[in-house]
């Protein structure tokens, strides 16, 4: 832990390498903006795109979404100091100096790896958090691989008799072997589907095929799914409305709290709740949802049963369909969910009552509290 002689040292992430990469820099502008200096001395490290680690600015301005800009946000490559092995055994940052070679930087207190997508929210870096035996911000390393490998998800919900939509997995083996037989499954889960990459999130890679039987369609949808990740899932769609509910450890160790949920209004010229109607639109959300009080009751306990049932620790976000019939459905589950000015899970916590200054608090003190290791 830290010692009193200074501020709490805490490294915040961002960036990476996946297609999700300039949501992370957003979502670390935003962290960046609020975190308490007084309290917390911040370490900015950067992940390029090629998987470079370097030692960065700070700045949230500089990591900022703006209305009109040509470009996202991103980590440069060559734009800091370069880090080698993030961590020695001690939880000392490393930094490469050309004319003296590596040195030891600091020790940090706790990591917030705002990653989003592969080799940040699947369980890769945790894995190397947990082999320095540093304190990080979120889920470990089984739950981050099973919650961004949505097929594995379901596997876990629908055992815990938490229901979900019914799925066609895709994997690359069979998707070279079995095409034939893939398709006439995905046949079979009605007339529209949405075809998606198994592990990646932000609504990127995404597709929506009115006419499951028309086979161009379909391998045009999982041929796009693939250029995010050879694995694929389609899912049946869902006639519903789209419900989410935030979800943060309990700070007793109790059972986790969960927010007032929110519904997403997808804004008009949009099909479905892609990337751009979420970061780039005027989609919008309603919080509290309008909806009955027995069905918000329903849908928060079924959210902390999404949590407990997965084994997150920190934070994460559920999302659900509320059909017409009354039915409730788990249609994805965020163990890093975004904090850029657009997204649902600082806006619910808000209305919840806990603002986002507050949110950034709880998260550090809660990932200072965890033990490195086994749990």
């Amino acid at each position: 832990m830290a010692s009193e002689q200074r501020r709490i040292r805490v490294a915040v992430v961002f960036g990476g390498r996946s297609s999700e990469h300039e949501i992370s820099c957003v979502t670390a502008g935003s962290v960046l903006s609020v975190i308490d200096h007084d309290r917390y001395e911040v370490v900015p490290v950067g992940i390029t795109k090629s998987g470079n680690w370097v030692l960065t600015s700070g700045d949230p301005e500089r990591l900022r979404l703006r209305e009109g800009a040509e470009a996202l946000p991103t980590v440069a490559e060559g734009e800091g100091r370069n880090l080698a092995l993030p961590f020695d055994s001690a939880g000392r940052l490393m930094v490469v100096d050309p004319a003296e070679g590596p040195s030891r930087l600091a020790e940090v207190d706790a990591v917030l790896p705002l990653l989003h997508g592969p080799f940040g929210e699947d369980g890769t870096i945790q894995g190397l958090f947990e082999m320095m035996g540093v304190r990080y911000a979120g889920a470990g390393v089984f739950s981050s691989a099973a919650a961004m490998d949505k097929v594995f998800m379901k596997a876990i919900l629908t055992g815990n008799g938490i229901p979900t939509s019914d799925y066609v997995a895709v994997t690359d083996r069979r998707w070279r072997t079995e095409r034939k037989k893939v398709l006439d499954d995905i046949a079979e889960l009605g007339a529209t589907v949405f075809v998606k990459p198994a592990r990646a999130g932000s609504s990127v890679g995404i597709s929506k095929v009115g006419d499951s039987s028309d086979t161009d369609a379909v391998v045009a949808a999982v041929e796009a799914a693939r250029e995010h990740d050879p694995k694929v899932l389609v899912e049946a769609q869902v006639v519903g409305r789209e419900i989410e509910c935030g979800v943060l450890e309990a700070e007793d160790g109790g059972a986790p709290d969960v927010s007032f949920p929110a519904e997403v209004h997808v804004a008009e010229g949009f099909d479905f709740y892609d990337f751009e109607a979420k970061y780039l639109s005027t989609s919008g959300l309603t919080i509290p949802a309008r909806i009955p009080e027995d069905v918000t009751a329903r849908l928060r306990g079924l959210a902390a049963d999404v949590f407990e049932a997965m084994g997150c620790e920190g934070l994460a976000r559920v999302d659900f369909f509320y059909t017409e019939d009354g039915e409730v459905l788990v249609n994805e589950l965020n163990t890093m969910p975004g904090f850029t000015p657009a997204s649902a899970f600082p806006q619910m916590w808000a209305a919840t009552g806990l603002d986002y200054a507050a949110l950034v608090e709880r998260m550090i003190t809660t990932a200072l509290r965890r033990s490195p290791g086994l749990r």
